[in-house]
């Protein structure tokens, strides 16, 4: 179960951690066509002929046997200390040898602002002090760490005596550094910050008094009410709510390093529309090649063909056959992960066809997790794991597969319809309107009443909270 919850942009480094903690789990070298392994992977799932976990029955060639000695194996262990060898001899050189690229090197956002300490000529004490001030900001600039717990983090941790005081002086400092507006506690502190860095202007005043006496009121729309305090006319006020809209809320986020995994979306599936006939593919990396290292199996057979059999040997045995039992569940978890992806997907896909064929999102049928744990015979809470962390790219787009469940609603007419598609019309509804007068939820219900779906006013107002959509006030412009 852990297995199938790892996307695939994970699950080869998932992979890569079994491997080099069980040394009886291994690549299947290529252009490998013996027939003595019974671990190479196909879409069976684990059981029955072609997935048997039986390791007896592999044969090895007399040159293997050979090769491998349980005493090398024991003098190994001796010589390092650990239960086996990870070095080159034992992995046969260098050639195999996991070659690891540089790392790019890249400016932090912590380290933009600790280069700058120098413009202050700080004495060793104080450097020491601002450098754990910026050590306490946030990715985002922030200081949200308590002061107080500053000056105990100085005092433990570094042997520094200093007060609040002292702290909000270095604040002040820091404070002037770039990018504009970091060091700062609340977000209006941060933006009113970035505008007195700003040329003196009329609206950049304007701005900073909005900020700093109306700050409620800007982040509700209250322009009105603002523009009555300000005696601000419509093009006035127009130009200064131009300036704050273009303040940065996180400055220091330009210097965030983002998760590769996070930022690109590897689908799981590929889904092919060939003559009206969706096509399913698992995407390759979801299906490694791995076998169980013959080496670790010969020394097995070796120490049972052997006439002495020592207290040491025993243990050395018994630690192998725990990691070969281990490498054949291992391998047979991914195996059974391949065939319930694709069993879990081919039940989608045959239960929203339409929609794979034309790509109507109004197309898509009330489906929920039951329906597929239904038809796949697989437990509810199987198919929302993969159903929560999984993608399929189609010629559409790329989708979470999770996108594609949702629950009936019922017309006028009587017929059943998905929520999916309610949401769809409500967020075109929306996308069409005048921005200067924005739909109300009540405006939105009588729309959809229109359309024939039957719908309360506190229902609209669910789907547009789910879709992300702000309410009417906050959805006007100026």
């Amino acid at each position: 179960m852990k297995l199938l919850q790892i996307p695939t942009a994970n699950l080869e480094e998932r992979i890569k951690e079994e491997l080099e903690e069980n040394p009886a789990l291994e690549f299947e070298l290529e252009n490998n066509n013996s027939d003595q392994d019974n671990y190479e992977l196909g879409d069976n799932t684990g059981d029955g002929e072609d997935g048997e976990s039986t390791g007896d029955e592999v044969e090895l060639s007399n040159d293997t046997a050979e090769k491998v000695d349980l005493d090398d194996f024991l003098r190994r262990e001796d010589d390092d200390g650990g239960g086996y060898d990870s070095g080159d001899d034992y992995y046969g050189g260098g050639e195999t040898e996991m070659q690891v690229s540089p790392a790019r090197v890249e400016t932090s956002f912590h380290d933009y602002v600790l280069d700058q300490l120098g413009m202050l000529e700080l004495d060793d004490r104080n450097q020491r002090i601002a450098e754990q001030i910026i050590g306490s900001l946030d990715e985002d600039g922030y200081l949200r760490r308590e002061v107080t717990s500053i000056v105990d983090d100085l005092a433990f941790g570094q042997n520094i005596e200093t007060n609040a005081e002292e702290i909000a002086s270095l604040v002040a400092q820091i404070q002037q550094f770039d990018p504009p507006g970091i060091c700062t506690v609340t977000l209006q502190d941060c933006l009113v910050l970035q505008l007195r860095r700003m040329p003196d202007s009329k609206p950049v005043r304007n701005a900073i008094e909005i900020l700093d006496k109306h700050f409620e009121s800007f982040i509700k729309k209250h322009y009105d009410k603002i523009q009555r305090h300000l005696n601000l006319n419509d093009d006035d006020f127009k130009s200064v709510i131009n300036i704050i809209i273009k303040l940065n809320p996180k400055p220091g986020a330009a210097f965030a390093v983002v998760n590769k995994a996070e930022n690109y979306i590897i689908p799981d599936f590929f889904v092919f529309n060939n003559n009206g006939i969706p096509e399913l593919s698992l995407n390759s990396k979801n299906a490694p090649e791995l076998r169980i290292s013959e080496g670790y199996r010969e020394m097995i057979k070796a120490y049972d063909r052997g006439e002495k059999k020592n207290k040491q040997q025993k243990e050395a045995v018994l630690f192998i056959k725990q990691k070969l039992d281990s490498a054949k569940w291992f391998i047979d978890a991914i195996k059974q992960r391949q065939h319930t992806l694709l069993h879990t997907m081919q039940a989608i896909m045959t239960f929203q066809k339409e929609f794979f064929i034309t790509g109507d999102d109004t197309s898509l049928k009330p489906m929920i997790l039951k329906d597929i744990a239904t038809m796949t015979s697989l437990d509810v809470s199987t198919v929302s794991r993969v159903a929560n962390s999984k993608f399929v790219q189609t010629e559409y787009g790329t989708y979470k597969l999770k996108f594609f469940f949702s629950e009936a609603l019922q017309t006028e007419s009587g017929e059943e319809v998905s929520t999916r598609e309610v949401k769809t019309i409500l967020h075109e509804f929306i996308t069409g309107e005048n921005k200067h007068k924005p739909f109300s939820d009540e405006h939105l219900t009588d729309m959809l009443m229109e359309k024939g779906y039957n719908i309360a006013r506190r229902t609209v107002a669910k789907y547009r909270e789910q879709l992300n959509i702000p309410v009417a006030r906050l959805r006007k412009e100026l």
